[in-house]
């Protein structure tokens, strides 16, 4: 069974995963519903919109997560999957990670464009690999991780992150449920 949720966010459509394909397919579908649902958080707000902080003195607001999340795909994609160690991040040279959450004077246009660039490395990257029993060594980490994990760790991200998008854009205009 897929189903629909609807179709927004600079022609995003979130469609729902499959009840019955295999292991990869699901995986790759519950995370494009994850990232299609962030999108979707975003969609029609201002950039000010998108700026504002629901719950001082948190940092958060939709465009530093959208910022994140770009920065979350290029890091175990591009350089924790396919070795782009010398890659720096999205948002910061320095591999601050935090550095995401502050937008300064980033637009949604130049937010929205470079995480969907990094969503296109990330689906291609993920398509290129024999299975997902690859496995890398992620130095930060110290450990070996496989393309399963790394998979399931992005839906992960993505499902706690838009608990938080959840909220703040309830705080922005009211609009719950999408």
């Amino acid at each position: 069974m897929t189903t629909s949720s609807g179709v927004s966010a600079g022609g995003i459509e979130r469609i729902g995963p499959s009840s019955t394909a295999d292991e990869r397919r699901t995986l790759r579908e519950f995370l494009d519903f994850h990232r299609a649902t962030l999108a979707l958080k975003c969609d029609g707000l201002t950039d000010e919109q998108l700026r504002r902080r629901a719950c001082p003195p948190s940092t958060l607001s939709l465009l530093g997560l959208l910022r994140h999340m770009a920065e979350v795909e290029r890091t175990w994609f591009r350089i924790v999957f396919a070795g782009e160690s010398e890659l720096p991040l999205v948002w910061s040279d320095s591999m601050d990670y935090q550095a995401a959450y502050e937008p300064g004077d980033c637009t949604w246009q130049e937010a929205f464009a470079a995480w969907q660039a990094e969503v296109g490395h990330a689906r291609r990257i993920e398509r290129e690999a024999a299975s997902l029993d690859v496995t890398v060594h992620a130095e930060r980490w110290g450990e070996d991780v496989s393309l399963r994990h790394i998979l399931n760790h992005l839906v992960h991200e993505y499902a706690r992150h838009n608990g938080h998008a959840d909220l703040l854009r309830e705080a922005v205009d009211g609009t719950v449920g999408v």
